[in-house]
């Protein structure tokens, strides 16, 4: 369990079904690239890429799930068309590392729900679960993705 600092984030949003769809992932976070590159906004160390969950898969409908692909930008920066911005507030997270290929994801989140968060003397709370993504895996020399799961938590 970490603070993790507030995060003002430029997004792309999408509603409907995604477990699993690379494509689709592939396809918003070219877009954001797209939008954000032009603008000087990708500073690699400090720019942190991340998927913001909205919405709990085994409650809500699949074609209503809300995802949002997003990239920490300044306070400042301007929007516009589908490109938003929202803040990630900061606070107590719990923060579950996983090395991964992308048909892992679903088992990673089970991990953290399922496995860690009943035993550990948290609980979730309002607010914004996101996967932060630490690498590429292209350059990966297995293909596999650095991801960080970060649930908002208090203690029971």
């Amino acid at each position: 369990v970490k603070d993790m600092p507030e995060m003002t984030v430029a997004y792309i949003r999408h509603i409907g079904p995604y477990s699993g769809d690379d494509k689709l992932f592939g396809m918003l976070f070219g877009k954001l690239m797209g939008w954000a590159g032009p603008r000087g906004l990708i500073r690699f160390p400090e720019t942190k890429i991340m998927a913001v969950y909205h919405d709990n898969p085994d409650i809500t409908e699949e074609d209503k799930l809300r995802t949002s692909v997003c990239l920490t930008v300044p306070n400042d920066t301007k929007v516009d068309g589908e490109v938003g911005k929202m803040v990630i507030p900061a606070g107590k997270y719990a923060v579950a590392f996983f090395e991964i290929d992308v048909t892992q994801y679903g088992a990673a989140w089970d991990a953290v729900f399922a496995g860690w968060l009943p035993q550990s003397g948290y609980k979730c709370v309002d607010g914004y679960c996101y996967e932060n993504y630490l690498n590429d895996p292209a350059n990966h020399p297995e293909g596999k993705h650095l991801v960080e799961i970060c649930i908002p938590v208090q203690p029971n």
